[in-house]
């Protein structure tokens, strides 16, 4: 059964991390408020969800799972430069006009 729809930005922000070394999984399919992405890199794993532009929420279900999770903070994401920063790939210091993680 196919739960979310994968947001435009997606494609591009796995290319991204993929070219840097980082191993991604695609957990769109879970629904019910998984996050959109799995990455592995230097060792450690991210939970990454995927917004479509800083002005766009968490579903209902997406709260509620963000809420419940005990693991590591699952960063929200809106292009390339933000996800490289969630992984710990680059510095935000000098990329203007980023949001923090969530």
């Amino acid at each position: 059964m196919k739960y979310g729809k994968i947001d435009l930005n997606q494609q591009a922000i796995v290319k991204t991390l993929r070219a840097i070394g980082c191993t991604v999984q695609s957990l769109a399919d879970c629904g019910k408020g998984v996050p959109d992405l799995l990455c592995g890199y230097c060792g450690k794993n991210f939970l990454l969800e995927i917004k479509q532009s800083a002005k766009s929420k968490l579903t209902p279900h997406e709260i509620a799972w963000h809420d419940k999770w005990r693991g590591q903070a699952v960063r929200i994401v809106t292009n390339s430069d933000e996800a490289l920063i969630a992984i710990g790939a680059i510095s935000g210091k000098d990329i203007k006009g980023i949001r923090g993680n969530h």
